[in-house]
């Protein structure tokens, strides 16, 4: 696990939900465990097959072999995580701390049919989305192409969205939002919650 993955010990014992800072480091040592655990029992029954009947063959293995069936599903979906790194604390602190009055998301690997791409966050204003992705493998045209077309698809066409490999014009961009927010005071929460739903059903 990386620096990025280290969150304090009080993260740890909350559950973490998709869309909160941290998610990805948890959703990693909880799907290795499950998997660790998983092939764990596995080997047990196993060998106590063994211990019973003195032979490979039998309805231990039989068990055995099926409960390898959901361990596995868990190691793929563990596999598939891996390489993704949780926002830095800081970087969501401050993004928290200048956007009071915007919804954010954070740890997001945006799912299309040919690719995964990651995005550190996203900060929604009404109908405007601002995203951040600093990974390279990450292309910001093409990621907000497929959030936008996505939204579209739920009925909501008029939506802005743009995305930034770089954080201070990010940064820069969330901070005018909240200064909008905070003279107009013109959120609409509810749809802001319904565009933030739907951004999180296409993400691991």
């Amino acid at each position: 696990m990386d620096g990025n993955d280290k969150i304090d010990m009080g993260e740890k014992n909350m559950k973490m939900e998709k869309g909160q800072a941290g998610y990805i480091a948890a959703q990693k040592r909880k799907l290795g465990l499950q998997a660790l655990l998983g092939f764990g029992l596995v080997l047990l029954i196993l060998i106590v097959g063994y211990i019973v009947t003195k032979t490979r063959v039998s309805l231990f293995t039989v068990i055995a072999v099926l409960g390898c069936l959901p361990a596995a599903k868990v190691l793929v979906e563990f596999v598939a995580i891996l390489p993704y790194k949780t926002i830095e604390k800081k970087v969501a602190e401050e993004i928290d701390t200048k956007a009071p009055l915007l919804t954010t998301a954070y740890d997001l690997v945006i799912t299309s049919r040919d690719k995964i791409m990651p995005v550190d966050a996203i900060v929604i204003s009404n109908h405007t989305v601002f995203g951040y992705a600093k990974n390279p493998k990450t292309n910001p045209e093409e990621v907000a192409k497929h959030i936008k077309n996505i939204l579209a698809e739920n009925r909501y066409s008029k939506t802005t969205v743009k995305v930034f490999s770089e954080y201070v014009p990010f940064i820069s961009r969330v901070e005018g939002l909240n200064s909008i927010i905070e003279v107009n005071h013109a959120a609409d929460k509810k749809l802001e919650r319904a565009i933030r739903k739907i951004i999180l059903n296409i993400s691991m």
